[in-house]
């Protein structure tokens, strides 16, 4: 069962956060989820244990347990639907006019015409 969990302390380790969990049975993989660029936790991972029984239980215990001072969320985790995964091309606005509202906003322009001295 792979198992979702979020409110991680930005300190722990992977390491650790197995440790928690191989309390309650065999685990396959940790992964903390870090910012690629910083390299820095983003404070939730995912655990993979094989058994779903013990899954279980562990999701039962630590869900809501406090590790390094914080309170911990624990649930199974469940793939994301196809289309709901976000595009990087499709979450503009569709008003692509930039930040003054286009470009006929002085309100008009009269610089030309009007008063100049009757002749």
């Amino acid at each position: 069962m792979n198992i979702f969990v979020g409110s991680l302390p930005f300190s722990i380790e992977e390491a650790d956060l197995r440790e928690s969990f191989e309390a309650y049975g065999a685990v396959d993989s940790v992964k903390i989820i870090t910012d690629k660029f910083t390299g820095r936790s983003k404070g939730f991972g995912f655990v993979e244990m094989p058994n779903d029984d013990d899954a279980q239980k562990a999701i039962d215990e630590l869900n809501g347990a406090t590790v390094q001072g914080r309170a911990i969320v624990v649930n199974k985790s469940e793939p994301k639907p196809e289309g709901e995964r976000r595009s990087f091309n499709n979450n503009r606005g569709g008003d692509s006019r930039g930040g003054y509202g286009g470009g006929n906003s002085r309100g008009g322009d009269n610089r030309g015409g009007g008063n100049r001295g009757g002749y």
